[in-house]
């Protein structure tokens, strides 16, 4: 019933923008975080389809990618978190009247497919959860990460923990990490848990120490296809990729 919903919506969406095809199809360099992986490779091909244009994507975690943009990348449209949006709009890299809220994300805690889940309903039980694992697993350079090792201090299992984590580069994302028996727990992004058949989510971080993220696009000040970007953009914000994004793990803004 799901796979049919989602099907329904790309149909819709290519209906929406089954206008008359622009002059001279272009290729999209898209720059995107890793949360928004699956999403994007769902809805691409509908876009494709409509526009004829092509995308181009490269994938990371949003903190090194902001600093790929800062030092000259070249793109055409920046799929990041909204503060790295705003600022990268604040340093000239970024068109600040293309910017488009796209959708939120919580942190979520995985275990490989099959593996008891541990409690982690409260702030005290997802601490338990963690210094009873053998070993835990984020990306260090992700907002995430960034967000965990302040929280680790702040929750006063920092030490504890010091010799079972394991600091990831962002292309072994903490699922497949997971997935791959290299450790037990993996904490990252709910959508960048989802996508991975051989993790399982446990659930989303506890309330009162919840990391909503959200994200956003813009044209890059410098691009080659701003009128290209500035269409997907529109395709990913029409009420019909709501349902693509929901079922990938994300609320979608507005």
């Amino acid at each position: 019933m799901k796979e049919t919903k989602l099907t329904a919506a790309v149909v819709g969406l290519t209906m929406i923008l089954a206008a008359p095809v622009p002059a001279g199809a272009a290729e999209i360099k898209v720059i995107s975080s890793n949360a928004l992986k699956t999403t994007l490779e769902q809805l691409a091909p509908a876009f494709e389809k409509a526009t004829e244009h092509k995308l181009a994507f490269t994938w990371g975690a949003a903190v090194p990618l902001k600093a790929d943009i800062e030092k000259g990348a070249t793109f055409d449209l920046a799929v990041l978190t909204t503060a790295a949006i705003d600022d990268l709009i604040r340093q000239g890299k970024l068109v600040a009247a293309t910017r488009t809220a796209l959708a939120n994300s919580g942190a979520g805690v995985a275990v490989r497919k099959g593996a008891l889940k541990p409690d982690i309903t409260t702030v005290e039980a997802f601490k338990n959860a963690l210094l009873n694992a053998k070993s835990v697993a984020y990306v260090e350079q992700g907002g995430t990460g960034i967000y965990l090792k302040a929280l680790l201090q702040r929750l006063g299992i920092a030490d504890a923990l010091k010799d079972k984590v394991k600091l990831l580069p962002p292309e072994n994302p903490a699922a497949y990490a997971v997935a791959n028996g290299e450790a037990e727990i993996g904490m990252t992004q709910i959508s960048e848990i989802l996508p991975y058949a051989g993790a399982e989510l446990v659930g989303p971080f506890p309330k009162e120490i919840q990391l909503t993220t959200s994200f956003a696009a813009a044209v890059g000040a410098n691009a080659r296809q701003a009128e290209a970007a500035n269409a997907l953009i529109k395709f990913l914000t029409a009420p019909s990729a709501a349902p693509v994004f929901k079922a990938k793990g994300l609320d979608p803004a507005g």
